[in-house]
């Protein structure tokens, strides 16, 4: 049996920003990574307390992504301070585009002893 490992990398400071299987912890939905703080392997995101709307995740909140060496990253994630209640898996999680050229997406097959 093997599981997927998910890696995501700022390319332009060779950032690790998350690592961890896919499911419950980097979560996959609509093109976007849904990420548990278990899993985040930075503190660099920061919100920039520019509001957004889904009409039916509800409301979030775009982040800028403050790398080590000081490159900031405008509006690379997002986090629902209001999340709609059907959704669990985006609740108190960043989330960040599968499919952005400053990010670097790399899966893994693990595999795993039964």
């Amino acid at each position: 049996m093997s599981k997927t490992i998910i890696r995501i990398t700022h390319q332009p400071s060779n950032t690790v920003i998350a690592e961890g299987p896919s499911g419950w912890t980097i979560t996959p939905f609509e093109g976007n990574y849904y990420i548990n703080k278990k899993s985040l392997k930075t503190d660099g995101f920061k919100a920039n307390f520019i509001p957004g709307l889904c009409i039916y995740k509800f409301l979030y909140v775009w982040m800028n992504f403050h790398s080590p060496d000081g490159t900031i990253s405008r509006n690379l994630g997002w986090f629902y301070w209001l999340p709609n209640p059907l959704f669990p898996f985006i609740i108190f999680r960043v989330a960040v585009p599968q499919h952005h050229p400053e990010l670097l997406i790399e899966k893994m097959e693990q595999t795993v002893s039964v």
